[in-house]
């Protein structure tokens, strides 16, 4: 049995003992949910630090990506990408929308806006692209679409916290875009999520809906449901907001370490940071070319779990092949092929901000000695 276990990622805590000030103001007030104090500064402070006008803030990553279609009153058909994790088509699904799958980019693992235009129907409403590992899509080539079409475009942005395009964020990109505030991600408040828009109507709207439709004491203005982030987790979001870009800042200098070592590794293929991009380092995906390594991507994966550094195969299997869609015309394996590729030959290594010198040589030499 292996001690020391090297964990996929590892959560931001905030520090103790300013998280127990904080929740002695909670007690005192005995003010614990409903839009209190601490949620009101999150929403504005996130709003400050992302670049973006409007936040609202949710109890987890996937009720605002079902929030959203509501909001936009989105029906039939949303054209989406197969490479992500379940939650961005489950809330399609859960509209009782039809997902259409469409192939990605190798360069980017984003959708590629080469395959939208032949995927849309009189159906077609909106498309909901993924920031894959946090690299952002195409925006400018999906939304020129997007227009052409008269169609919404709703990014699930679940990986994309603080990620800047030429000092523009990309969650301002499309009609709304989803956050995720999971313990997994390079930010947190436990569970949690956002939604960001772009004006204040809208942002009433969305408000509205995450508290069962109440617009006043008495007053349901529509067929709300109950997602609202409390005061604990919004608490605990304002301490982690502090500390962030120090835990990106020790990603990135892990991320230099891996490509450093990897570079020369033949059979072995990662992405370098895009030029313009401020990235948030939240995952380093690796490729695996069995023909060329040698080892083939399973190989390699239960090798690394057998000495206790615990990857993870991101996103595997595709969306498109688990039973609830892979009945679908545009799930069909001939129409994905990229897709396919990169499910079969990715691995995440271990990346967060607590990785020490010994972990990220444990990691390499995982790949590098075979």
């Amino acid at each position: 049995m292996i001690k020391d276990i090297i964990t996929v990622t590892s959560p931001l805590l905030p520090n103790l003992d300013e998280f127990y000030e904080f929740l002695k103001q909670i007690w005192d007030s005995k003010w614990i949910t409903n839009n209190g104090s601490f949620h009101q500064q999150l929403e504005k402070a996130l709003a400050e630090y992302l670049k973006v006008p409007y936040v609202s803030l949710f109890t987890n990553g996937t009720l605002p990506l079902i929030t959203a279609l509501q909001a936009l009153r989105i029906t039939g058909e949303v054209i989406t990408t197969p490479y992500s994790f379940v939650a961005t088509t489950h809330s399609l699904w859960w509209n009782g929308i039809k997902p259409v799958f469409v192939d990605i980019e190798w360069a980017t693992g984003c959708m590629d806006p080469n395959k939208i235009e032949a995927a849309i129907t009189p159906k077609t409403t909106a498309i909901m692209p993924v920031h894959v590992y946090g690299k952002p899509c195409n925006t400018k080539a999906i939304q020129d679409i997007a227009d052409k079409y008269g169609l919404k475009v709703i990014y699930d942005a679940a990986h994309a916290f603080g990620v800047e395009v030429n000092e523009e964020s990309v969650l301002n990109a499309g009609d709304m875009s989803t956050l995720s505030f999971h313990a997994t991600k390079v930010y947190n408040t436990i569970e949690g999520g956002a939604m960001i828009m772009h004006d204040a109507k809208t942002k009433q709207r969305i408000d509205y809906l995450k508290n069962f439709g109440f617009a006043g004491e008495t007053e349901v203005v529509g067929p709300g449901i109950n997602s609202k982030m409390d005061e604990m987790r919004s608490a605990y979001g304002l301490l982690n907001l502090k500390q962030v870009d120090a835990a990106i800042e020790a990603r990135h200098q892990v991320a230099i370490k891996y490509r450093e070592a990897l570079k020369d590794v033949e059979g072995i293929e990662y992405w370098n940071d895009l030029p313009g991009v401020k990235h948030n380092y939240s995952y380093f995906p690796i490729f695996v070319d069995s023909k060329k390594y040698g080892m083939t991507r399973d190989e390699l994966y239960f090798k690394m779990k057998e000495q206790g550094v615990l990857g993870r195969r991101y996103f595997y299997p595709l969306i498109s092949e688990f039973s609830t869609y892979r009945g679908l015309e545009s799930s069909r394996p001939e129409n994905l092929p990229v897709a396919h590729q990169m499910a079969k030959s990715v691995i995440c290594l271990p990346m967060h901000h607590e990785l020490s010198e010994k972990d990220i040589d444990r990691v390499l030499n995982c790949i590098i000695k075979r």
